[in-house]
């Protein structure tokens, strides 16, 4: 969740200190590469408001249904988001979680909860939430109120006795972590990815509309972040590479609606944009062997859609993946397919 004021600000130091582009990243991250100044790029974030604890930043990490409190969903979860990232914060011990580690919030849309995010809470009803571990159902149910402390309480454990584990997918026994919680259903279920992010008009619960972009590649021109931020409305950054433009009354959704896409932004459902990504390749990683984003720009913009969702990447890292589709690997030979069973998760 972004203001068009920080956006703008970011837009801004991405020109001025950086490559000129934010990159929107499978993890609802806004990325910006390429920095040449990095006390400035620092100082400007923080002004922003971007940067409230220095210690934990790099695991703050927390995915949310992207329109929950707007549409559907049973439960409006973003007062859960505010209360999660300042518990986390608060909590000393938690800083020193690897940075590729997440939390769910899922409104009972079913839509980020399978991601696999490492520890989550699915709203059932109401009254009471799911507690997830890598994406799947532990069979533990919650209340509401219980939920943020449950998400911290077992994120410490994981801290606590991880080892060299990365993920709560890479442990053998998650036993440890569940201490305290008593099951009361059956667990081991795990939600169906979702892989398409919502694009074009989107009506809200409130008579609003908000507008869903998807962004090519994840790749945000300076310009286009401006035109975004000068709409003046909330905005929200999807784990899919796409925006949502929030709250917008008719007059000024139907205007967005006519200049944002001839700047590249894609709100068509049609669109093959929505089937392809790319890791950032060469010249961007020096582990890349090759150009992938060129070559996910041909397939995208080619006469033929892709069979299913693809996602190109120039090493065996596979930076990015989707949790479902295929991932094309760059070789010296040309592109691989690689298996999800020995690829990284």
């Amino acid at each position: 969740m972004i203001t068009a004021g920080q956006l703008e600000s970011l837009a801004e130091t991405a020109e001025r200190f950086a490559a000129g582009i934010l990159e929107l990243t499978a993890r609802g991250n806004l990325q910006v590469r390429g920095i040449t100044d990095t006390d400035a790029v620092a100082d400007a974030v923080a002004a922003a408001g971007l940067l409230p604890s220095p210690t934990h930043e790099r695991v703050r990490n927390i995915v949310a249904s992207p329109l929950s409190g707007r549409v559907g969903g049973v439960v409006d979860v973003r007062p859960w988001v505010a209360a999660l990232d300042l518990a986390i914060q608060a909590a000393p011990d938690l800083a020193r979680l690897p940075g590729r580690f997440w939390f769910s919030i899922d409104d009972g849309s079913a839509d980020v909860s399978g991601l696999a995010a490492d520890v989550g809470v699915h709203a059932v009803d109401s009254n009471a939430v799911a507690l997830l571990l890598a994406g799947r159902d532990t069979g533990i149910r919650l209340a509401p109120d219980d939920a943020i402390d449950a998400l911290v309480a077992v994120t410490r454990r994981f801290a606590e006795t991880r080892g060299n584990a990365w993920r709560i997918s890479e442990l053998d026994d998650v036993g440890d972590l569940l201490r305290g919680f008593t099951p009361t259903r059956p667990a081991g279920a795990a939600f169906a990815p979702v892989n398409r992010p919502p694009v074009g008009w989107i009506e809200q619960d409130n008579g609003k509309i908000a507008l869903g972009a998807a962004v090519p590649l994840g790749v945000l021109s300076v310009r286009q972040a401006q035109f975004v931020a000068a709409i003046n409305a909330p905005i929200v950054i999807t784990p899919w590479r796409s925006l949502l433009v929030c709250d917008l009354a008719e007059g000024v959704a139907d205007t967005s609606l006519r200049v944002l896409p001839p700047m590249g932004l894609v709100f068509d459902e049609t669109s093959r944009w929505l089937e392809v990504s790319a890791c950032v390749g060469s010249p961007g990683c020096e582990r890349s062997r090759a150009d992938v984003r060129a070559e996910a720009t041909r397939v995208a913009e080619s006469g033929a859609n892709p069979v299913s969702r693809v996602h190109f990447v120039g090493c065996e890292r596979a930076c990015g993946s989707p949790p479902a589709g295929e991932v094309l690997v760059a070789t010296e030979d040309g592109y691989r397919a690689m298996s999800r069973s020995t690829g990284p998760p």
